[in-house]
């Protein structure tokens, strides 16, 4: 079977026409069956994926942004009457309970790799798993004696694919043969750019996966350095490709993926705003390792989706200590990083922690990786909670303007200006 590059970079959009619904018929505390669009100046821009949960507050936005009526693409007829005719159901707390703490245990015993690069034709010597509704599930058995060629049935698979921890140094070799091909295949430039923004990604995570595990490394954290360096290169002389380095199309949350995103949108702020190189170096490796103490917190509680009790909730706020604590004994992690460790959950009014500071009592590294960290964590996808889109995670970031510096955030929306 020839291998076929083409099927990785589908994008889906409203084809075949608009419903207009009247924003006020949107109801709270039910999963939506479709995705809701807007027109904003003309221009029609996804505003809720399939699966959010509207609450009050995120109909008070649409509301104050003046948006009287959304949209649903023309085939979601039928899913917008059944919808308007469901009443909230809360799922039972035991059951949710039960599944999660599976999930959560199988969840640190895999690692999630990206469906694009799994292209029809080419060969894998590994299993791959299809993570969906908390449950694992084989769906390719493969091995070094039964090597599976991969089909176009792998687009079909909902939900993420993993792997087990122990074969990602064959997701790696798999990854360096498509590197391999890519020169040869008959593609557009731009196609190959795409791809290969995508394999920069993958080895990116891995290498951020690695420090995870063995945080205080001064090896792993060289890496992370010249990682940075990489990134900082490739936005400068292609700004747009920041769009095939993030993760941002709803995959389940996981810290490597997410210190990663933080990274590259730390960076391509400070490199949006004009800061010196070496600046930029620094913010860098400050925003790639801001979460480097969730190493130290209990995945269960890491892990826990819905409400905090408040003891889990100060256990959570201790990672911002034990970050500091890890990286303050490497001498590889220059001391104009640090605000981005110790500042990503401090806002400007004094409510964020670990030491409610204000105003210019936040650094610049601190003030920009706390807007890339609370914009990636919205459009990030949770067990329970379906990610939201670009555009109503800034709505609700421009909302929050007293916890975020003003200036920052409106460079940081015109860097993300072209973002779907």
């Amino acid at each position: 079977m020839a291998v076929n590059f083409k099927y990785q970079i589908k994008e889906i959009t409203p084809t075949e026409g608009l419903i207009k619904v009247e924003t006020k018929r949107l109801q709270t505390g039910i999963a939506l069956p479709f995705n809701v669009y807007v027109k904003d100046n003309g221009v029609v821009k996804k505003v809720f994926n399939r699966g959010n949960i509207l609450n009050r507050i995120f109909l008070e936005i649409l509301e104050e942004k003046g948006f009287d009526y959304v949209y649903l693409d023309k085939t979601e007829i039928k899913s917008l009457e059944y919808y308007l005719s469901k009443k909230p159901v809360k799922p039972k707390v035991q059951d949710i309970k039960v599944a999660f703490s599976n999930y959560s245990f199988f969840k640190e015993k895999h690692y999630q790799i990206e469906k694009k690069l799994l292209v029809p034709g080419t060969e894998i010597n590994f299993p791959i798993y299809n993570l969906k509704n908390l449950e694992f599930t084989k769906i390719i058995n493969a091995s070094d004696k039964n090597p599976v060629v991969i089909t176009e049935d792998i687009f079909s698979v909902e939900g993420e694919l993993v792997i087990e921890e122990k074969d990602i140094p064959l997701y790696e070799e798999y990854i360096k043969g498509l590197q391999d091909k890519l020169a040869n295949v008959d593609i557009s430039e731009e196609d190959k750019k795409i791809i290969a923004n995508i394999i920069f990604k993958e080895n990116s995570k891995v290498v951020m996966k690695e420090l995870l595990k063995d945080p205080r490394s001064g090896k792993k954290i060289k890496e992370v350095q010249n990682l940075v360096d990489d990134i900082i290169k490739k936005v400068i002389e292609e700004p747009d490709s920041i769009y095939g380095l993030l993760t941002l199309k709803g995959y389940d949350y996981y810290t490597y993926t997410h210190s990663i995103n933080v990274g590259v949108l730390s960076i391509g702020l400070g490199i949006h705003i004009k800061l010196e190189k070496e600046k930029i170096q620094k913010l860098g490796i400050g925003a790639m390792l801001h979460d480097i103490g969730k190493t130290k917190i209990p995945h269960e509680i890491l892990n826990k989706q819905g409400k905090l009790t408040d003891t889990e909730y100060k256990i959570i706020q201790q990672h911002v200590i034990s970050g500091y604590e890890i990286i303050k004994e490497n001498k590889e992690v220059p001391k104009e990083s640090y605000p981005a460790i110790l500042q990503h959950h401090e806002k400007l009014s004094g409510r964020g922690y670990p030491y409610g500071l204000k105003e210019e009592e936040i650094e610049l590294f601190g003030r920009i990786t706390a807007i890339a960290d609370c914009y990636d964590a919205l459009t990030t996808r949770r067990p329970y909670k379906a990610p939201l889109t670009p555009f109503f995670a800034l709505s609700i970031l421009t909302r929050e303007k007293k916890d975020y510096d003003k200036s920052l955030l409106i460079e940081f929306i015109k860097m993300l200006g072209n973002i779907k």
